[in-house]
């Protein structure tokens, strides 16, 4: 059970052009969105960090869902993993190559390319950052500056949103929940119930 009750989205009628947004593209609102509500600067102003980082980019959508996914794993954020592995899914990423996302390095699933991204983002999702030298030089071998910004800046996001709902124990909504339960071995709602 979440530790902060999430505001009411009819308690925030002006965050509703942003809502309506998030709804089209997730299918549904976070309840971290609600919890955030309680300080509505943050709110919209996290919307629109959010917004620019998972919008269209030189990245792939579902490449940006997937390194959300291993980072928020190395982090340990079961509410992030169901959403992102959830979102990758709705973005094209096969469920298989979902599964074979903690085989990365190994696994036939994913190119050179990927492989260096989602190195990157398991070392960037550990406390204390575990990133080397040879991480970002293989991550320079496939990717420009831009592109390196926005792979970084995708682990950045979700450092925060791992910190928010794991700290608050952000109750986990029922799309995600029955995703991550049917697809995710292992997986378990854990505290977000």
């Amino acid at each position: 059970m979440t530790h902060i009750t999430p505001k009411k989205r009819e308690e925030m009628p002006e965050m509703e052009p942003m809502f309506r947004m998030v709804e089209a593209s997730m299918g549904f609102v976070p309840n971290s969105m609600f919890t955030m509500g309680h300080w509505p600067v943050l709110l919209q102003a996290f919307g629109q960090l959010a917004g620019t980082i998972l919008g269209p980019g030189e990245i792939d959508a579902g490449l940006k869902q997937l390194i959300a996914f291993v980072s928020s794993n190395a982090s340990g954020c079961r509410y992030c993993q169901a959403h992102t592995s959830h979102s990758a899914e709705k973005r094209g990423v096969s469920t298989e190559k979902i599964n074979a996302a903690f085989e990365f390095e190994s696994s036939d699933e994913f190119s050179d390319a990927e492989r260096a991204a989602l190195t990157v983002a398991l070392y960037g999702g550990t406390v204390p950052n575990g990133v080397e030298e040879s991480h970002m030089a293989e991550l320079t071998e496939h990717y420009n500056d831009k592109q390196i910004v926005e792979i970084i800046s995708v682990i950045a996001l979700f450092g925060f949103l791992n910190r928010w709902n794991d700290t608050l124990a952000t109750t986990l909504e029922e799309a995600p929940i029955s995703f991550a339960s049917k697809h995710l071995s292992g997986w378990e709602v854990g505290k977000h119930s």
